[in-house]
């Protein structure tokens, strides 16, 4: 399998579970002390660090540091929306589209050499 879509699935399993670690917190803890918030989401975090590092040194054999960068940026948006939709019960706004479309722009810009060759 290629190393970039390699790259870019454990990428987007890490995201999952740094999301739940960010943000899972604010739906079902909220009325537990922050400490306790914040040590559920450390153990949770440990799982997004088993596949995000391994993730990073397979993809930088591919793409530079800034791409790589702005591949999980992007991630983090697809994964976010349907995380803040669904799970957090908030609404969809033109913002996450604009964003979206900022997020496009930059990943045109970092892989623009491998989209249309150089």
């Amino acid at each position: 399998m290629n190393r970039i879509v390699i790259t870019a699935v454990m990428l987007c399993c890490s995201n999952v579970f740094m999301t739940f670690a960010w943000y899972g917190h604010l739906r079902n803890l909220s009325h537990k002390p922050w400490v306790i918030a914040a040590l559920l989401s450390w153990g949770i975090a440990l799982f997004e660090y088993l596949l995000q590092v391994p993730a990073n040194r397979v993809g930088h054999e591919v793409m530079s540091v800034g791409q790589l960068k702005i591949l999980q940026e992007v991630i983090t948006l697809f994964i976010f929306i349907p995380f803040s939709i669904y799970y957090i019960k908030e609404k969809l706004t033109m913002d996450y589209f604009y964003a979206g479309l900022c997020l496009m722009g930059a990943v045109f810009f970092l892989f623009r050499n491998k989209i249309i060759g150089s």
